[in-house]
């Protein structure tokens, strides 16, 4: 079961749905990840997409994320993220948004509504990893949803093939972990480097 490693909502457990269609993020590669980003995460705009179980959010807000938008499109999976805001005691916390939509219905109406996100994290299914990310890279550059020196990150599998030349962004580095990818991406010429 995923758990909040540190932060306001430290140490709660959180539900993770039975079967192969939700596959959470793993505690290694999520403390991974939040270790390189950690600096920039205090008073961030969050954007988590694929956001399954919602931890990658809960994480980003328990350790002072002004705002996380949870993008899932599955009914089981929005049915868990809401019983984990309730777990946290979160349910009608206006730090948590969930728009239970397709991804791409999501970040058009992100984009006409003019928000801007400082952060932004998929975890999409891994076979689908390289379409997705090309797809949301288009539609986050369309909309300019990216702040300037905003980061977007995409978990994929350490055994596909993930070009990340053809991707709408400028990749920055990609670090492995077991049979997970974290691979990050900023605009042209943007500041969105990480150390």
């Amino acid at each position: 079961m995923p758990r909040v490693v540190t932060g306001e909502f430290r140490g709660a457990v959180l539900q993770a749905p039975k079967g192969d269609n939700t596959r959470p993020t793993t505690d290694k590669v999520k403390e991974a990840l939040f270790s390189m980003i950690q600096t920039r995460v205090p008073d961030c705009r969050f954007l988590d997409i694929f956001a399954g179980t919602g931890q990658i959010s809960i994480e980003a807000v328990s350790r002072g994320a002004q705002k996380a938008v949870m993008v899932e499109r599955a009914g089981s999976a929005c049915g868990i993220i809401r019983k984990n805001l309730e777990k946290i005691r979160a349910e009608k916390d206006t730090r948590f948004e969930l728009m239970k939509m397709p991804f791409n219905s999501a970040l058009t109406k992100l984009g006409e509504d003019g928000e801007k996100f400082d952060i932004i994290f998929m975890d999409p299914p891994y076979k689908d990893a390289q379409k997705f990310c090309s797809q949301i890279a288009d539609l986050v550059n369309m909309y300019d949803l990216l702040s300037d020196d905003g980061i977007l990150i995409c978990e994929h599998a350490s055994d596909t093939d993930f070009e990340t030349s053809v991707i709408n962004l400028q990749s920055t580095r990609s670090c492995s972990y077991g049979l997970s990818v974290l691979t990050f991406f900023c605009k042209e010429n943007g500041e969105g480097d990480v150390n």
